[in-house]
């Protein structure tokens, strides 16, 4: 029998990758942040809109607070820092989302968004990988799964490099800006993550 995922977890370290730091949000992240939510690119598989910078200025609050997971729909919305070069200063370039499934059924879910100057550099996956550790190697949960739009290729491979697999699709189960949707799940179990690492 698997023991209890080991909650309240507090997050107060950044998870660092080979080339990323992720850390949670702050008021200086406004600009990068905005610079990818406000482009229709981004958002077309997003459950909003492209948001205004004031909306980004709020979002980003809101999730700067966000430092606890000990319940059902508690979250983290971790930035995706590139650390600073001799020429570039240091910048954010997508966030990832982990929120709490079901303490119960010792269940989490995951998703992620990237700036797309920033895409098929594998930036996503690293981050991705560092949340799934953190999910079981840290906290110890049982399920992980992403919940995707089906034309959003680019994470289904994705969540196929993270090893996860196609669980369900669910057929126009979501009202998605003005017109029925489908929603694929992606998921992937504690035992399988450690396996392949």
């Amino acid at each position: 029998m698997q023991s209890a995922p080991s909650l309240p977890y507090v997050f107060t370290v950044p998870l660092r990758t080979d080339r990323l730091t992720l850390r949670l949000m702050t008021a200086d992240d406004v600009d990068d942040v905005y610079a990818y939510q406000s482009r229709e690119d981004v958002c077309r598989f997003m459950l909003y809109e492209p948001r205004t910078r004031d909306e980004v200025v709020e979002r980003n609050a809101k999730n700067a607070l966000a430092t606890t997971l000990a319940g059902d729909g508690d979250y983290l919305q971790l930035a995706l820092e590139l650390p600073a070069t001799a020429d570039a200063p240091a910048r954010v370039i997508g966030d990832s989302y982990f929120t709490i499934a079901s303490v119960e059924n010792s269940h989490g879910e995951t998703g992620w968004t990237m700036h797309p100057d920033f895409t098929g550099r594998g930036y996503a996956s690293e981050a991705a990988c560092a949340v799934l550790g953190l999910a079981f190697e840290t906290i110890g949960l049982h399920r992980v799964h992403a919940e995707l739009n089906p034309r959003n290729y680019a994470s289904i491979a994705l969540c196929k490099r993270l090893g996860m697999r196609e669980e369900a699709l669910f057929v126009e189960d979501l009202m998605f800006k003005g017109d029925w949707a489908d929603t694929g799940i992606y998921a992937i179990l504690q035992r399988e993550w450690l396996a392949g690492r």
